[in-house]
Order: structure tokens, then sequence, then C-alpha cells
């Protein structure tokens, strides 16, 4: 049995695993899929000082108080920026990374230095809000239920979150860590990068499926059952 502890994505919150959520325990896993602060049902909390940093302690804590050990740590989209701070501060309590088409950092990179192509300057998220930034569209493949259900969902994100460049204060942790990238991109693609200078090196274990950036919502079932034989 794993011990999945989920890194959404942006604009996204712990809802956005609903479909995940009981495929990965009918497989006999644990599963936690938390929320950051400022987005989901925690939308109340989000300022213009939360950041990166927030989001990082967000997740530890819930590992100290959920007294959680032998982590599966995946990290989607964003949340590879979260996943990559957490597995930094508590290199003991992770067993296996694994990435979902994510941001990849390394110490003093951030979101807005990894993007292939600049983000142009997003319209405030409502007047006198211009530390939000509004969600980007949902993938195209996303069907019209899923739209109805996501869309009142999705929240503009505290845009700290993204400048703020990641400190690592640790060699990485000595673990499996496997990508998984899924091939239905549309747009710019800044998750390539990654996939392809992963693909040959013998520390990762890469993967590509015939789907788009959010496979939760999606794909669920060809996603758990990548993630049943990935985890160890």
């Amino acid at each position: 049995m794993a011990t999945f502890l989920i890194c959404h994505g942006a604009w996204s919150a712990g809802w956005a695993w609903k479909k995940m959520r009981p495929l990965l325990r009918a497989a006999g896993h644990e599963v936690f899929t938390p929320t950051y602060t400022g987005l989901g049902e925690r939308a109340h909390q989000a300022s213009p000082s939360v950041d990166l940093e927030t989001h990082i302690r967000d997740i530890l804590g819930v590992i100290e108080y959920e007294g959680l050990t032998g982590i599966t740590l995946l990290g989607h989209s964003y949340g590879g920026m979260v996943a990559t701070g957490v597995a930094d501060r508590v290199p003991d309590k992770i067993k296996e990374m694994i990435y979902l088409d994510a941001f990849v950092p390394e110490s003093g990179q951030s979101v807005t230095s990894l993007r292939t192509v600049p983000r142009p300057a997003a319209a405030p998220a409502a007047p006198g809000q211009d530390w939000l930034i509004a969600p980007n569209p949902p993938p195209p493949d996303t069907s019209p239920a899923d739209l109805a259900w996501i869309t009142p969902l999705r929240r503009p994100q505290p845009a700290r979150t993204f400048t703020q460049a990641l400190e690592l204060r640790n060699p990485p942790p000595k673990v499996p860590r496997s990508y998984i990238y899924w091939t239905k991109e549309s747009g710019e693609d800044p998750f390539l990068q990654f996939a392809r200078r992963f693909k040959s090196d013998p520390k990762w274990r890469t993967y590509e499926i015939d789907a788009s950036h959010s496979p939760n919502v999606t794909a669920p079932e060809a996603l758990a059952r990548l993630l049943c034989g990935i985890v160890h």
C-alpha cells in the first residue's frame, strides 16, 4: 500500500482529485488531497502575501499533523514546485516522488522563470485585485459535464506563488522519481522541457500517455492504472 500525498496544480484544490480518491483507495492505497491557502474551500484565506512558501508549509502541516511517513509525493503542474520544496524540508518522510506534467525546479527558480513563453500581463481577477492571477482555460478535451463541474470551483491564484523563487536547502532525496508527460498539450507547453531532459537520465523513469494536462479530471482511470503500476 502506498500513501499518496497530492500537491495539486494552480487555480485548483483538493476537490479536483475527487475522481481519483476512490480509484486509488480501491487499489489499497491511502490518499491525501489537501488544498493550499487561498484556493478552493480556502479561497477566503487569499491575500497578497500568500506565496510558494505558504503552500509548501501547507503540505508540511499535513505531514506533521497526520503523522505521515513513507510518502509517495505527487506534484501536478504548479504542484511540482510545492512537492520539490516539501521533499527538500522533510526528505526522511519521502519514499517516492512522482511529477505529473509538472514543473521540476532547481534552487532559485520560479514558475515565472521556468515558463518557456512569458505569460502576458494578466488582467486583475477583480477590480483592485491585481495580486490575483486568473485561471488558464481548461484543457480542450474537457467534457461539457466536467466543465460544468470545475469552472465554478477554480479560483484566481495569488501572484507571488508564481513569482517567488524556490529556496532549496538540502541535496535532493535519494528516492525513486517518475515523470509523467501527457501528450495532448495545447498552446504553450512548459513541461516538455522536463520530459525530454529526464528521458535520458537514469535516475528517472518517464512515461507518456495520450491525454491532456489534467488527467485527474479527464482520464482518471488511465491515471490510476499508471500510478498503481509505478508505486513501489
